[in-house]
């Protein structure tokens, strides 16, 4: 069967967006085929610096034909109705034939397609799918409304070898494209996907992604290990690094000795960050060797001695200024940086860095003296984790703040935990990333992650759909790993009131001073704050929606997670979790499947009557109007249950209460077997409500069943 071949040719793509593009220009073709009834045998999609290639195999060379047949009014029915049919249906009545059933006789209308040539159909598919291409940032570079990620320059668009004609952006579809920039000539043609792929690869163009990124780190450690080191991989910069170049070429330079004393996070950031060298190292030894490799998209006749030299010129300036700002760092002591952060705004409603340290510092003292850690090195550390962002280093290279603080601090002869703790503060930044376990470095990374949820819920600055500029949602997930992974037991309700009126109490200020600057006639932009139990309560449910993330990756059932968050009273995470985890292990028995029904048709029944009748049934049934054996039995056991459970539940043994409650199930199934619960009789119909009303709140002590789907 036929093939088809596209290819868009642009300036340079930015590396970051190349594999998303090719992804949604494939979905959004094959949805158009799919749209259209199309099947094919297999597609690939390629992207790289200056073009997005989609292969497709084995599609039809037309559209097979349809033939529909459509039902219409009767015969003798309105002329209105019968015009409204034929104008839908594309026909004459003379086109439509008659059937008849049971009811009587109507009109058929047979509409017959023919299908389209598949070129004509690409030719339609295309430019709609090119047009549709969410690009993160796009550009317009000719006078009409088209958009892209940067100006087109040419589409190869190939079906069965010939060209599929269609124009999108002023330029028309062929089937000529262009090599390498540098190491290739003139023009190519192409007819189909296999003569394209080795006309580029003899153009010194490598089409695959994948395979780009094969060789580079193939050389880089092949070139790595002929000078004894070994090369410090690195996932997120060879993705970026395949994505700059057509056509790889590995080549090793050489860092001069005078910037080896600089840390080493300085030295690979810069390197990483702005110029995209990889690291290389001693094995078996600490630290960076003087090497670095640099990935060329290039074949020097000199085998790319002056590219080597030209890369480890521009190196140079960059270390140059890393280490002046290193020794000029280091001239101050963080203690002093620490009042420069009166400058340094967090947020115009919530004040400086320096107010924000005070709060860290407030919320370490109380965490500390909660998880038994030392709290003047949990104090110490929280006055100084904010200190480096005044620094040089910082400012040149913001994604090392708190690493530099590190280093500062002990250069500073403060201790090795007050060090760790302002360099572990930030973490983890990610679902890979470490976490925290010493814990002074605990106590400062909860402090700081749980006030900024803190200010930014009281002042109502919430992340909202794919929206989160404040990193709130990372915030709180690291927060979770960092309490659920050391086991840490805390009432994060306690923590957040305590701040909350704090933090309160400073916005009043603030707003105080505001309206007096104002003046009688201004108008002052006062902050609206929430309230104390707004907060905890929105709060708490935000960290419970980041838990039920963090628990389905592992395979817990989210639902779950509200079942025993509805109940209330539960914010503590490592009990939360552990409820969580013996509710789903008792779910998955047949006592607890078996009851979770028994409780849906018990939840059901009290609903309609509380409903129909316009009131609740709380409350003690009456023992003397128990009279059908098998709602005395389920009385009896409730009555033994229920303070049991508590008790298990009050003592952490979540496991042992679920054993309770399958202990519910032979009375309550024998009860729905025998009992009719809408008894003629008033009294005992409220009375057995009533019994349904307390195995709904004997249940409701371990979670609410209600949440639970399923």
């Amino acid at each position: 069967m036929p093939d088809f071949l596209l290819e868009l040719f642009s300036e340079e793509i930015p590396a970051r967006m190349q594999v998303a593009a090719a992804k949604d220009l494939e979905r959004l073709i094959i949805g158009g085929l799919s749209d259209r009834g199309l099947l094919f045998e297999g597609v690939k999609s390629f992207s790289g610096p200056r073009r997005l290639t989609l292969a497709i195999a084995g599609l039809p060379a037309k559209q097979p034909d349809t033939r529909e047949e459509r039902k219409g009014p009767r015969v003798g029915a309105p002329e209105k109705a019968l015009e409204g049919f034929l104008r839908s249906a594309g026909v004459t009545l003379e086109q439509c034939s008659k059937q008849s059933d049971a009811k009587g006789e109507f009109y058929v209308a047979v509409i017959a397609r023919q299908g389209r040539a598949m070129a004509e159909v690409l030719a339609e598919i295309v430019p709609e799918a090119m047009a549709k291409l969410p690009w993160p940032k796009s550009m317009r570079w000719t006078a009409g409304t088209t958009r892209w990620v940067r100006p087109l320059h040419g589409i190869v668009a190939t079906f069965d070898g010939e060209v599929v004609p269609f124009e999108f952006a002023n330029i028309k579809s062929g089937n000529t494209t262009l090599g390498h920039r540098f190491l290739s000539q003139g023009p190519i043609q192409v007819r189909r996907f296999e003569h394209y792929e080795k006309k580029l690869r003899d153009a010194h163009v490598i089409l695959d992604a994948i395979e780009r990124k094969e060789i580079i780190l193939h050389e880089a450690k092949q070139k790595a290990f002929a000078l004894g080191l070994e090369l410090v991989e690195d996932e997120a910069l060879l993705d970026e690094v395949a994505g700059l170049v057509e056509w790889p070429v590995v080549l090793i330079g050489r860092i001069e000795d005078d910037f080896m004393d600089l840390p080493p996070e300085i030295l690979r950031t810069s390197m990483r960050t702005h110029q995209k060298y990889f690291a290389l190292r001693t094995p078996g030894k600490e630290g960076l060797a003087n090497r670095f490799a640099v990935v060329a998209n290039m074949v020097a006749r000199d085998g790319g001695k002056e590219i080597v030299t030209g890369n480890e010129r521009v190196l140079r300036a960059r270390l140059s200024d890393a280490k002046f700002f290193w020794d000029q760092d280091r001239k101050r002591t963080l203690e002093s940086r620490a009042q420069d952060l009166e400058n340094v705004v967090f947020h115009a409603d919530v004040g400086t860095q320096f107010e924000r340290v005070e709060r860290i510092e407030m919320l370490a003292r109380a965490i500390a003296k909660l998880i038994g850690a030392q709290e003047d090195y949990a104090e110490r550390s929280a006055q100084l984790c904010k200190a480096d962002l005044t620094s040089g280093v910082v400012g040149e290279f913001p994604e090392l703040q708190g690493m530099m603080g590190y280093y500062y601090a002990l250069h500073d002869g403060e201790s090795v935990e007050v060090a760790n703790a302002i360099r572990d503060h930030y973490k983890p930044l990610g679902p890979s990333d470490f976490v925290p376990v010493a814990p002074v470095s605990i106590t400062v990374a909860i402090a700081d992650k749980l006030d900024m949820l803190i200010c930014f819920f009281t002042i109502s600055q919430k992340s909202t759909g794919s929206r989160d500029p404040f990193g709130l949602r990372r915030a709180a997930l690291g927060m979770i790993r960092i309490i659920e992974q050391n086991s840490l037991r805390l009432s994060l309700s306690n923590l957040i009131s305590a701040h909350h009126f704090w933090l309160v109490e400073r916005i009043g200020m603030e707003n105080a001073r505001r309206q007096e600057e104002a003046g009688e006639h201004g108008v002052a932009g006062v902050v609206e704050t929430l309230s104390q139990t707004q907060l905890v309560d929105e709060l708490l449910s935000f960290l419970s929606d980041r838990l039920k993330v963090a628990l389905r990756e592992r395979g817990t059932r989210h639902d779950l997670v509200d079942a025993i968050f509805s109940i209330g009273n539960e914010d503590d995470l490592v009990r939360l979790v552990a409820r969580v985890e013996a509710l789903q292990t008792f779910l998955k028995s047949d006592d607890g499947a078996n009851l979770l029904v028994a409780y849906r048709r018990a939840a059901n029944i009290l609903k309609a009557e509380e409903k129909k009748r316009d009131e609740g049934y709380d409350g003690e049934p009456d023992t003397k109007l128990l009279s059908a054996p098998e709602e005395k039995a389920l009385a009896d056991a409730l009555a033994k249950a229920e303070p049991q459970i508590a008790k298990d539940v009050a003592a952490e043994q979540f496991v042992e209460a679920m054993g309770v409650m399958a202990k519910l199930r032979p009375p309550v199934d024998a009860f729905f077997d025998k009992v009719i619960v809408n008894a003629p009789e008033p009294e005992l119909r409220r009375n057995r409500l009533l019994l349904l009303s307390r195995l709904r709140a004997t249940l409701h002590l371990v979670a609410d069943f209600s949440k639970i789907e399923g």
